[in-house]
């Protein structure tokens, strides 16, 4: 396993070493040990699975008070996965990166705690994995608008579906952002 890439301080791209032969493929997508190794002693503490359609778009997402640390992985299928920095101090606050995760590249990002986070599904269908450093709190989510103007996020896809909820998130210049209730 190696960091590819760290694009925003404390954003990993991982590329683990998949095993493959005639009969399949094998790959670690976490081993506490090895991950220490590269500098990441998270504490997972909940794991979650979700599947959507061709050109669904979930995001931008976090937590107020509980923030989340992500690790996220593509099973089946493939997705553009963008994580936006809102930790108010950092120097790349409002910058983002997105990557191409998909079940033919296996790659793993580490989405550290501070930054909002969406896809949008490029195949007919996936299954995206997510181990989380904090539990969920439905009372504690934020949002970012997907679309909004400040970021320019390129979504790689043409018509997305959105959930209402997610239609009505805020701007970015109008979040009262995580930072501010609780500093990193």
């Amino acid at each position: 396993m190696e960091i590819i890439r760290e694009p925003l301080p404390g954003l990993f791209v991982i590329k683990p070493n998949v095993y493959k032969d005639e009969r399949g493929f094998f790959l670690e997508t976490w081993q506490h040990e090895r991950f220490k190794e590269i500098g990441m002693n998270e504490e997972f503490v909940q794991d979650n699975w979700s599947r959507s359609s061709k050109d669904v778009l979930r995001g931008l997402h976090f937590q107020l008070k509980h923030p989340q640390g992500k690790l996220v992985s593509v099973r089946r299928g493939a997705i553009y996965d963008v994580a936006v920095d809102i930790r108010k101090n950092s120097e790349t606050f409002g910058q983002w990166h997105g990557e191409v995760l998909s079940d033919e590249n296996h790659l793993q990002i580490y989405i550290p705690p501070g930054f909002a986070h969406g896809f949008s599904v490029l195949s007919e269908i996936v299954d995206f994995n997510y181990k989380c450093t904090e539990y969920y709190h439905p009372d504690d989510e934020g949002g970012i608008l997907w679309n909004d103007s400040d970021l320019k996020i390129n979504w790689k896809i043409e018509l997305p579906v959105i959930s209402e909820k997610d239609q009505k998130l805020l701007p970015f210049s109008e979040l009262k952002l995580y930072s501010e209730l609780q500093p990193i």
